[in-house]
């Protein structure tokens, strides 16, 4: 048998969800691993968590201390914690006029709180903030005054005048100061000494990366998708800012162009990318670039929600960009895939984002299978977490999204195979007018973080 790496940390916890103790190890036996890049389960092993770290794997027994917590794993597989790439923690939508005009720093909060809780407990130990949060809710979560994930925010939302991050009301004035802009959720930029001012302020504001807002959108007030919002110099600036901190930039890219002009610039994550093809996939891979796609965007569904339907500019947008998206499947499924990141991009509701992510890993396994979901979900999330760098990382101490010796001990026991059924990483075939779905996933029988054990019904 190959020899794994793998990482396990810490943790114990009483039954469910309700709190979390630290212990001073954890010892998984007779588990089967799936260690985040190989298609296949290591069979029968005993993974050892000392602190927040794992410590040790083995085919043999391992000795642990005489007051460690001791799991039988037997027919459950051992995973990383999943990682999600792009999400917006505290953004509720139900539009985005309503939170530029009837929200305030609360409401924002209290929703980015709860969102937080719902990810981990789904199985997400690490989430990438895509835009509209600050460095606050990682404190509290890093803390432990509330429950979540490890937290990696973009803050403000960087775009041009009339970009896809323009929540200004329709008749604000050039320059008019918004509820966004005021709370550092979004921020209109519209020169480099613009972009240099806002992307400092959101480092300064506990950002890990820069995110700007290259395309349009479909659902968006002011904004066709097919937008090249930003020149080049823009760009570059938005670069030589993360640069500047050892990080990187992402970019909300759908257009070709946009996502060649990105890539060029030195963006190292494209968002969405909707119309990625070979000649893209050929100059990703010599910029070491990766892409975060919501797989959601392809379902046929989704010209009938009413923020589409009953919007006649967004109906058009949505179906001319369906029929400029066509290359998106063959080329990364088939003929030229690059590493692609989980991306649900979810704005609204606990419960409706919960949905969401659930149908988004279905969607996966759908369209790429379970090994290849898998491995999005896991160590190629932890190489874009990574992408932080050495100094700005909130988490430098170990590797996320793969279970090996010295890296965090985030950690998911799951009831079964999920390479042969990947439903019991908690997925759901439906979407819009699915039913309520519970807390956490009954399949997923344990979550730890950081060597904590937040659910255990073992």
């Amino acid at each position: 048998m190959k020899k794994l790496k793998l990482s396990i940390a810490i943790g114990i916890c009483t039954t469910l969800m309700t709190s979390s103790v630290m212990a001073g190890q954890v010892l998984f036996k007779n588990v089967d691993v799936f260690n985040g890049t190989d298609n296949k389960l290591y069979e029968d092993l005993n993974v050892l968590v000392d602190g927040n770290k794992i410590a040790r794997i083995s085919e043999k027994d391992i000795e642990a201390a005489q007051d460690a917590t001791v799991i039988d794993g037997t027919g459950k597989t051992l995973t990383p914690g999943f990682i999600e790439n792009h999400a917006h923690l505290m953004l509720m939508g139900p539009t985005l006029p309503a939170m530029e005009a009837n929200t305030t720093w609360e409401d924002f909060a209290i929703h980015g709180t709860r969102m937080a809780e719902m990810y981990l407990m789904q199985g997400f130990t690490t989430v990438r903030d895509a835009g509209g949060a600050n460095g606050g809710l990682r404190r509290a979560i890093d803390s432990g005054q509330i429950k979540g994930p490890r937290f990696y925010p973009s803050g403000a939302f960087l775009s041009a005048r009339g970009g896809h991050a323009d929540f200004a009301d329709y008749s604000a004035p050039v320059g008019a100061q918004t509820n966004m802009g005021r709370l550092n959720l979004a921020q209109e930029a519209d020169s480099v000494a613009e972009i240099n001012k806002y992307g400092r302020n959101n480092f300064r504001m506990g950002a890990t990366q820069l995110k700007y807002m290259q395309s349009g959108g479909v659902v968006s007030a002011f904004d066709p998708w097919q937008l090249l919002a930003g020149s080049k110099e823009e760009l570059e600036a938005a670069v030589a800012v993360a640069d500047s901190y050892g990080s990187y930039v992402m970019a909300h890219s759908y257009r070709k162009e946009a996502i060649i002009n990105a890539l060029n610039a030195g963006v190292k994550t494209i968002e969405h990318g909707f119309m990625f093809d070979c000649e893209i996939a050929e100059l990703m891979k010599e910029k070491g670039a990766y892409i975060t796609t919501n797989i959601t965007a392809f379902d046929p569904g989704l010209l009938d929600i009413p923020a589409v339907k009953n919007v006649p500019s967004s109906l058009r947008k949505a179906k001319s960009a369906t029929a400029a998206f066509v290359s998106y499947m063959p080329s990364m499924t088939k003929e030229c895939p690059v590493k692609r990141g989980f991306q649900t991009d979810c704005v609204g509701s606990v419960d409706a984002c919960n949905i969401q992510i659930a149908y988004e890993k279905h969607l996966n396994n759908h369209f790429f299978g379970p090994y290849e979901s898998l491995k999005t979900l896991t160590s190629i999330g932890g190489e874009i977490a990574a992408l932080t760098g050495d100094y700005w990382n909130p988490y430098p101490e170990g590797k996320l999204g793969v279970i090996e010796v010295g890296a965090y001990a985030d950690i998911l026991l799951l009831d079964g195979n999920p390479l042969k059924d990947f439903s019991i990483v908690g997925t759901g075939d439906k979407w819009f007018g699915a039913e309520k779905r519970p807390d956490s996933p009954e399949t997923i029988k344990l979550i730890m973080k950081d060597g904590v054990i937040y659910k255990n019904t073992l």
